[in-house]
């Protein structure tokens, strides 16, 4: 038709032109996304909670296995609290993730990851900027989509309401027990009787060390499982008993 001017279709643009945050997220339908699993638990979390490290790592494999990614490896915290900011395991797995040698951090359960949403949002402020992935399983929290950031903000923010609301009732519980009358922490385990024992003859200037060798002798066991008494050991039970007195 006169007039009627055809253009060439525009060329794609390379991966190349994609902010480097954009850039990284790209993989091609060969390349499997490599991922980074992190596990931690605390004392209190392996003695109550049933989420042991076996089972968070096994939730990653698993999930893995599915998805058709590579599992580079799987990053533990031992005994370490989620409220903690420094973790060798984390601060291990972030380097890694820095260095591109991971595509994306995964964790069983977002909890495991950070119960803390200052620490949560300084995570996932590298997280945009090194172009790496944030993935929590349990709650299908996934960085690379805007749905799923914005839900692993909610779900972080729910996350540290609830730690404060248990605190919070943790300490109210406390308040209404001492005002009662409840003594509070680890019982005495001193023998009352050598407690005595020891009142009468320091208050009769018996020294502490003569006291402490005459306790071994007889085999009366200090507190809490100790093997032997010594000089503080003595000196301790006394002027706790002194101020209880």
């Amino acid at each position: 038709m006169a007039g009627l001017v055809v253009c060439p279709s525009p060329r794609p643009r390379p991966v190349q032109w994609l902010l480097p945050q954009a850039r990284a997220m790209v993989v091609s339908v060969d390349e499997r996304l490599r991922i980074i699993g992190y596990a931690r638990v605390s004392t209190e979390d392996q003695a109550l909670r049933g989420v042991g490290l076996e089972a968070q790592a096994e939730a990653i494999e698993a999930e893995c296995e599915r998805r058709g990614w590579q599992l580079v490896e799987v990053i533990e915290d031992r005994g370490v609290s989620g409220a903690a900011l420094q973790r060798p395991g984390l601060t291990r797995a972030m380097e890694i993730l820095k260095a591109r040698q991971a595509d994306a951090l995964v964790v069983a359960k977002l909890d495991r990851l950070s119960r803390s949403l200052l620490h949560y949002t300084n995570l996932m402020e590298p997280s945009r900027k090194q172009g790496w992935a944030l993935i929590g399983l349990d709650l299908g929290v996934d960085t690379t989509t805007p749905a799923g950031e914005a839900m692993a903000s909610v779900m972080a923010t729910f996350a540290q309401f609830e730690r404060r609301l248990i605190g919070q009732r943790t300490k109210e519980a406390l308040a209404v027990k001492r005002a009662n009358g409840v003594r509070l922490g680890r019982p005495p385990a001193v023998n009352p009787t050598a407690r005595e024992w020891i009142v009468r003859h320091r208050q009769n200037g018996t020294p502490y060390q003569r006291l402490a060798d005459l306790l071994n002798e007889y085999d009366w066991r200090p507190a809490h499982g100790g093997a032997r008494w010594y000089a503080s050991t003595v000196r301790s039970v006394y002027l706790s008993a002194s101020k209880a007195a």
